[in-house]
């Protein structure tokens, strides 16, 4: 006799809810179908289904979207790095407390005296014919963020060394839930040949069907639920083994839309308006923005930077804020919407070469018009960058093309070899923007203070002067 059992999976929604609707019309239906035809089916997340540029997921910091997964009767989850280090301790601490659904992130453990309820190592799935699936969840090791919030993420493989073998007697197969990315997934298959499906995120990679590494399946949705991912895995009971294992991905963006998750979301929205609409200033004048212009409240927001983080120099890029102000009063709402990213604070130390370069890289035709999609940034454009604790100097080629002319540090230029702090974005210390901060060796992340907050005491000390 042989047994089909089904695993229903998303990853990366990142809190793009236009999609969710959608994601609900398909899975109920597929859930009924299911429960019909009485065949064994769960449902799965795979991580970074919070993202905190959204208002719901700001106002209610997370709550609202497991909400949304326990209306839809998720069985499963496990966290990505936006639940991870875009919250407090506090917040993630207590994300899951009415989850209806088991979070398994077998490498995650707290650094204070408690680990919170809801958090499990792995778990036990059992088909209707008794076939028993080990599930292991494991997330990116980010502990230069997650340490500062008072957690720990062991590396993936070190976890996996160490319970692989209890995962092997106590279930018939095993998947993994994996928060790690394409590459690492691969590179586990490779290594544990005795996981049977990895079900993959984060690096926001789409498998239309299976890719097989060895003897493990690996599949993955792509981003903000626009595909519905699907394993099928097939039991033989006569030789007690898996003989088959399938992995396909559905688009459902030209679906209909679940009207009671719809009218959910409308409501979860005023509920979030309401939230975040409290005051934080009044202004008589607008607020002017512009990505590629020097304006008064980006370096407002840059000095804030410098002085909060008591760096020698900072920039920011001016893309960084979405929109104006207009006159009038100014709520969170307002500050949330014009600065959504999930960007906090950082600071790099750079000798004034490489100083000097980022500065170069940064005002050049290229980089300002960048349309940046991933590193924490929300925006559409990076935009000029801006700086507070150094003047710079530009002038124009006769074609037109912006140089950076002189750069001077308390009145001097800078000295090639002498060490600064430097504080910025985040974002730069990721991939190959700006590879001096990048490959800084002295890097200190601000958490959970986001660049937001910053603008947040930015208004609230210069605009009764400024714009008033």
């Amino acid at each position: 006799m042989q047994e089909k059992m089904f695993i229903y999976f998303t990853n990366d929604l990142h809190s793009y809810f236009n999609n969710w609707s959608r994601v609900a019309a398909y899975l109920k239906e597929k859930k009924a179908f299911h429960k019909a035809e009485n065949t064994s089916h769960w449902l799965a997340d795979v991580g970074d289904h919070i993202d905190r540029v959204h208002p719901i997921a700001e106002a209610f910091m997370g709550k609202a979207n497991v909400q949304l997964m326990n209306e839809l009767k998720y069985d499963i989850a496990t966290i990505g790095n936006n639940e991870g280090i875009t919250l407090a301790h506090n917040d993630l601490f207590h994300l899951y407390d009415e989850a209806q659904f088991q979070i398994i992130c077998s490498n995650l453990q707290s650094l204070t005296s408690y680990e919170p309820n809801w958090l499990q190592s792995d778990t036990i799935l059992t088909s209707i014919g008794g076939v028993t699936i080990g599930v292991i969840g494991l997330t990116a090791p980010f502990n230069a963020y997650y340490n500062l919030l008072d957690w720990h993420v062991e590396a993936p493989f070190s976890t996996l060394k160490k319970i692989m073998n209890r995962a092997k007697e106590n279930a018939d197969v095993i998947v993994l839930l994996s928060h790690l990315g394409i590459n690492e997934d691969r590179e586990i298959a490779r290594r544990f040949p005795d996981i049977d499906v990895i079900i993959g995120g984060h690096t926001h990679h789409l498998l239309r069907t299976e890719e097989q590494v060895n003897n493990t399946i690996i599949t993955a949705a792509g981003k903000h639920c626009s595909f519905i991912g699907e394993v099928v895995l097939t039991w033989d009971h006569l030789q007690k083994k898996l003989i088959k294992k399938e992995a396909y991905t559905t688009d459902i963006t030209h679906l209909a839309k679940d009207l009671p998750t719809e009218q959910l979301l409308l409501d979860l929205g005023e509920q979030a308006d309401e939230q975040l609409a409290h005051p934080v200033i009044h202004i008589k004048n607008p607020i002017e923005v512009n990505w590629f212009q020097p304006t008064l409240i980006m370096q407002q927001l840059t000095n804030t930077l410098k002085q909060w983080t008591g760096a020698h120099i900072a920039m920011l890029n001016a893309g960084l804020l979405l929109d104006f102000l207009p006159a009038g009063t100014v709520t969170y709402k307002d500050i949330h919407r014009i600065c959504p990213h999930p960007i906090n604070p950082c600071v790099v130390k750079l000798t004034g070469s490489e100083i000097l370069e980022v500065i170069r890289a940064s005002l050049t035709k290229e980089f300002m018009e960048l349309k940046l999609k991933g590193f924490g940034f929300r925006g559409e454009v990076l935009g000029r960058m801006v700086f507070s604790g150094v003047q710079v100097t530009t002038d124009f080629h006769e074609n037109g093309q912006e140089f950076v002319k002189e750069v001077t540090f308390q009145g001097h230029s800078l000295r090639p070899d002498k060490a600064y702090t430097v504080a910025t974005a985040d974002t730069f210390t990721f991939g190959r923007l700006l590879p001096e901060i990048a490959k800084s060796k002295v890097k200190k992340f601000f958490l959970p203070e986001f660049i937001r907050d910053l603008l947040l005491e930015t208004l609230k000390k210069n605009a009764p002067h400024t714009f008033n």
